[in-house]
């Protein structure tokens, strides 16, 4: 079984323990965290529900790390101008794993 779900702005497709970064979640390590009307599309078997817009149901993520993601570049230039700025950044990040998926 396979579930599409909403989290930050993106679209995951998780498995019971499927591994997987996203931006920075206010929790700490070790908690769990009940994501409910984040449902998009479920495959159990080849019988597919997609929501409208969301399925009943809720996804139990367990938070394992919080990290910052590689750097970007950020360079701007305007030609013949002689402006140029160049900047970095990198994102703050938190690892989840999926323990559970609950339909209904």
């Amino acid at each position: 079984m396979y579930a599409i779900i909403k989290t930050s702005g993106k679209q995951y497709k998780i498995e019971v323990g499927t591994v997987f970064d996203v931006d920075r979640v206010a929790a700490n390590v070790g908690d769990v965290i009940d994501l409910k009307d984040s449902i998009l599309m479920t495959s159990d078997n080849g019988t597919v529900n997609i929501g409208e817009p969301t399925v009943a149901g809720t996804v139990k993520l367990e938070v394992k790390e919080h990290f910052r993601g590689t750097k970007l570049i950020v360079f701007k230039m305007k030609r013949r101008k002689r402006s140029r700025v160049k900047n970095g950044h990198r994102q703050e990040m938190t690892k989840l794993e999926v323990k559970d998926i609950v339909l209904g």
